[in-house]
């Protein structure tokens, strides 16, 4: 009995000393303009920063993603409900650019983010995220 209160109070105790990272998620909706069919979006993020930008699509359309970053550890995912907890492509393995035919109808997000090693740094990233689809 002791030795459980014990654990627990060590526990707390820890728990005030381990940094806690919040991540600081903006959620941001896709609209092309009128007769177009891509956009180009410039942002700056800074830290754990991520930015998700969703978009509705349909199987068989060819989306392009292209990112241009003056930060090396800068990149982008894209996610969608069709490929359940993982990511259709993942910029840190695959670079920062993807083109290929979606394979389902439904919302898709493109997440921009910096890699933790500069995250952890606060170091900053501008960009230039080029989204289209055809």
């Amino acid at each position: 009995m002791m030795k459980s209160i014990l654990f627990t109070i060590a526990v707390g105790l820890a728990s005030l000393f381990t940094p806690v990272f919040a991540q600081d998620i903006r959620n941001e909706q896709v609209q092309f303009a009128h007769g177009s069919s891509g956009i180009t979006i410039k942002d700056t993020i800074v830290g754990y920063q991520s930015v998700n930008y969703t978009l509705n699509a349909r199987a068989g359309q060819s989306m392009t993603v292209t990112l241009n970053t003056d930060n090396a550890s800068n990149y982008f995912n894209i996610f969608t409900k069709a490929s359940g907890d993982e990511a259709l492509f993942i910029g840190s393995i695959n670079g920062n650019s993807y083109q290929d035919k979606l394979p389902a109808d439904g919302i898709y997000t493109v997440q921009v983010f910096l890699m933790r090693n500069a995250a952890r740094r606060n170091e900053k990233a501008n960009y230039t995220l080029d989204i289209s689809i055809d």
